[in-house]
């Protein structure tokens, strides 16, 4: 083929228009290259097999296993299980003073929260939105970073990220706190040892009286942090928190506790107190305290373990199992202990073996077999977990 310069020219004035288009297209791509340039993917895959000691009778009759938090104890009950599956996408803040960011929580499984659930309290065991927050910082002293959207609640010892928790169940304490917020919330560091919480947020009927559209809960919470200069009680923490909602409906949270090193490396202990009050389904008055002691032993890189004790004392918290058909009465005080062991065998990857047992004082909750519902008041489970965090 002869090409002449007519030839060439075209080719060159080509050239050149796509570069110019390529470079067009670029500059259209380029706000979101830098939106997603500091953006990360991170997330858990957690499994479990669990061993309810002795015949945990009929599922479906509705029977004998305690509500360990925060799914359906009927779908655990001696058998594999996929707890939870969380993708979390971010782009944290910088350190300019209006600096922004997102975070984003997406899970599924029998533990997965979905905060979408616009027609009352946060829903479980189906796929969902945990979290998903603008964070906005605001130069007002030392800084006050906002969040907006749905987030973690902020009340209690445990936390909704399972692996970060102490054991693999979840606490009596965690049950009665809300698993999720929808409103705004804003932190404040006022020194390094002492920050603050302000926030608002939409209420979750209970099912109970009344709640008007209006209505909204307000938080407010303080965290205290041990300094370097305190020796081996460094890092120790105490916080403070509340949910307050002032109408008919609505359910007051109150939760103190705390983390304390001790002067034996890797030693710590936990204390925790949780109050609930409020109305329940029924319109009935609910009041529950709840206090925990917690003991974590870090022995090795790879080996640790912890205790975790728990005493209730509250009236229609339905907490241990449902009622009894010769009418006990599930709503008042009870114990549980929960024994944990964690060797962390692979690489990214956390393993817990866990004995826990449960005795409830208020009836015979945890019958043998359908119908026989006055046959035990206590309840034994062996699990052994896993997690692989990425």
């Amino acid at each position: 083929m002869k090409f002449n310069k007519w030839t060439l020219g075209l080719a060159a004035v080509g050239a050149v228009s796509m570069a110019s288009a390529v470079r067009a297209d670029e500059a259209k791509l380029s706000p979101l290259n830098t939106a997603l340039s500091n953006t990360t993917i991170s997330g858990y895959v957690d499994v479990a097999a669990q061993y309810n000691v002795g015949n945990p009778g009929n599922p479906a009759t509705g029977i004998n296993t305690p509500d360990f938090p925060n799914s359906n104890p009927y779908n655990k009950v001696d058998s594999f299980n996929l707890n939870a599956v969380v993708v979390s996408i971010d782009k944290p803040q910088d350190e300019t003073p209006w600096a922004a960011g997102y975070h984003i929580d997406l899970n599924a499984g029998s533990d997965a929260i979905n905060s979408l659930n616009l027609g009352g309290a946060p829903t479980t065991g189906e796929f969902g939105v945990r979290q998903a927050y603008l964070v906005i910082r605001t130069p007002v002293g030392n800084g006050i970073d906002w969040k907006f959207g749905a987030f973690d609640g902020i009340t209690g010892y445990e936390g909704n990220t399972s692996w970060s928790n102490p054991n693999y169940t979840r606490s009596y304490g965690y049950a009665i706190n809300p698993d999720t917020e929808v409103g705004m919330l804003g932190t404040y560091k006022i020194i390094d040892a002492i920050s603050v919480q302000a926030g608002i947020a939409n209420v979750a009927s209970n099912g109970g009286a009344d709640v008007g559209l209006s209505s909204k809960s307000y938080i407010g919470a303080i965290a205290l942090t041990a300094p370097d200069s305190w020796g081996w009680f460094k890092g120790s923490s105490l916080n403070l928190q509340t949910i307050q909602g002032f109408d008919a409906g609505s359910v007051n949270h109150y939760s103190v506790n705390g983390t304390f090193s001790t002067p034996l490396a890797g030693l710590k202990v936990g204390l925790a107190y949780d109050k609930l009050q409020g109305l329940d389904v029924l319109n009935s008055a609910t009041d529950g305290n709840i206090y925990g002691v917690y003991v974590t032993y870090q022995a090795t890189d790879k080996l640790s373990f912890a205790a975790r004790g728990e005493y209730v004392d509250g009236q229609n918290l339905n907490l241990f199992g449902t009622t009894p058909a010769n009418g006990g009465n599930n709503s008042g005080k009870g114990e549980e202990v929960t024994l944990t062991v964690e060797y962390d065998l692979w690489a990214n990857v956390l393993s817990r073996l866990e004995v826990r047992w449960d005795h409830t004082e208020s009836g015979t909750q945890y019958g043998l077999n359908p119908g026989n519902f006055a046959s035990d008041e206590n309840a034994y489970m062996v699990a052994l977990n896993l997690v692989y965090k990425f």
